[in-house]
C-alpha cells in the first residue's frame, strides 16, 4: 500500500493545533494580565523580548533529551513558538486598549494579530520539527522527497499543502478579527 500525503497532512495538523491551542488560550491570558497594568507590563515586556529572541526550534534537542518522546518534545516547542509572541501581543494590545480611551476594537485587532503570528510562528516550528526529527507529517515528506531522487515530485506537492493550510489559517483568524472588531465598533455607534 502506497503511503498518502493525507495522513502526512493530517499529522502536521495534528502537532500545529495540539501546540498551538493551549499557547493561544494561555498566552492570551497572560497577555491580559501583564497587560493591565503599565508597570508589569514594561517589566515583562523586557523578558519576553529576550525569550522569543531565542527560535524556537533551537529547544528541540533539549525537549527531545527532556521529554525523550518524539511528539512531546514537538508539542512543547510548537507551543513555545506562539506563545511568547501571543503573550507580547495581547498585552500590548490591552496597553493600547487604555491608551485609546477604553477601544475594544484595538484589544481585538492586537489579539488577533497575536493569534495569527502564533499561528505562523507555530506552523513553521511544525514542519521545521518534522524535517529535523523525521518519521510523519508535511516536513518529513519535503525532507524525504529532498532525500530520496524518485520522489521530487512529493516536495512541491508537500509545499503547496502548507501554502494553502497556513494561508487558510492566516486568513480564518484575520476574518474573524475583522468580524469581531465590525460587532464592536456597530455596538459602540449604538451607544
Amino acid at each position: 500500500m502506497e503511503h498518502s500525503i493525507f495522513v502526512d497532512i493530517l499529522i502536521s495538523l495534528q502537532r500545529l493545533f495540539v501546540g498551538y491551542i493551549p499557547a493561544a488560550v494561555l498566552g492570551i491570558l497572560l497577555g491580559l494580565m501583564i497587560g493591565i497594568n503599565h508597570l508589569i507590563y514594561q517589566l515583562f515586556i523586557r523578558i519576553l523580548q529576550m525569550v522569543n529572541s531565542i527560535p524556537s526550534i533551537a529547544l528541540l534537542p533539549i525537549a527531545l533529551t527532556v521529554f525523550k518522546n518524539t511528539e512531546i518534545a514537538i508539542f512543547i516547542v510548537v507551543s513555545l513558538s506562539a506563545f511568547w509572541t501571543i503573550i507580547m501581543e495581547t498585552a500590548t494590545g490591552i496597553r493600547q486598549f487604555y491608551r485609546q480611551g477604553n477601544s475594544f476594537r484595538i484589544a481585538i485587532n492586537y489579539t488577533f494579530k497575536a493569534l495569527r503570528l502564533g499561528i505562523w510562528f507555530a506552523w513553521v516550528t511544525v514542519i521545521a520539527s518534522e524535517m529535523l526529527t523525521g518519521g510523519q507529517g508535511l516536513g518529513y515528506v519535503i525532507w524525504g522527497g529532498y532525500n530520496n531522487t524518485s520522489n521530487k515530485s512529493y516536495i512541491i506537492e508537500a509545499l503547496l499543502y502548507i501554502l494553502i493550510l497556513g494561508f487558510t489559517f492566516d486568513q480564518l483568524l484575520e476574518i474573524t478579527g475583522y468580524f469581531l472588531s465590525q460587532i464592536v465598533l456597530e455596538r459602540q455607534q449604538d451607544i
